[in-house]
């Protein structure tokens, strides 16, 4: 079992309260990912400003959740699968799409099959993705942009699933109805 303390607006250190302020202000609640994070103000302050900067990309919704929970389900995160879910139900991006993310199954339509195909690649290969990589998601309509952006995802989802992983994060109880584990 983790000892990492799943802090409150009291319990943070100084740096994070105000972090911890915007979070609850914004989402209605002080997200148990924000609460293990609020240790260390950087890394909170880093993951806040690094999902802000990926919802403002030139991604749509769709697009944003194909990115977001590609990473997560790869990278098997307990936590972020779940609150990915009830995100995309929030942003109003298709069962369709949601579950074919969670079970790994084909997505609705090639041009996000390819996102998804590209993002595992930049994972799988830590950037090292090949000129047919690149060109099939730019055969797909993806941007040299949308190419930066892919790694910008990247670098939001690696400090939420490493700290799940670590801190084993409880999900938050609105995301509980959508559990998941890898299969």
């Amino acid at each position: 079992m983790s000892d990492y303390p799943l802090h409150t607006l009291e319990t943070a250190p100084e740096k994070s309260r105000s972090l911890l302020e915007a979070s609850q202000k914004e989402m209605g609640m002080i997200p148990n990912l924000h609460a293990v994070m609020a240790e260390s103000p950087s890394v909170l302050e880093a993951y806040q400003t690094l999902h802000q900067l990926f919802l403002d990309s030139s991604f749509d919704d769709d697009e944003k959740t194909v990115v977001w929970q590609t990473i997560n389900v790869e990278n098997a995160c307990h936590y972020c699968v779940p609150a990915h879910t009830g995100i995309a139900k929030m942003m109003k991006v298709s069962d369709d799409i949601t579950d074919a993310l969670r079970d790994e199954k084909p997505l609705p339509n090639d041009r996000l099959e390819a996102l998804r195909t590209f993002t595992l690649a930049m994972m799988n290969k830590r950037g090292n993705v090949s000129e047919e990589d690149l060109q099939a998601f730019h055969d797909a309509g993806y941007s040299r942009q949308q190419v930066l952006e892919v790694i910008l995802g990247l670098s939001q989802k690696t400090l939420s699933n490493y700290t799940n992983h670590i801190a084993e994060t409880p999900v938050d109880k609105p995301f509980e109805k959508f559990r998941w584990s890898k299969s």
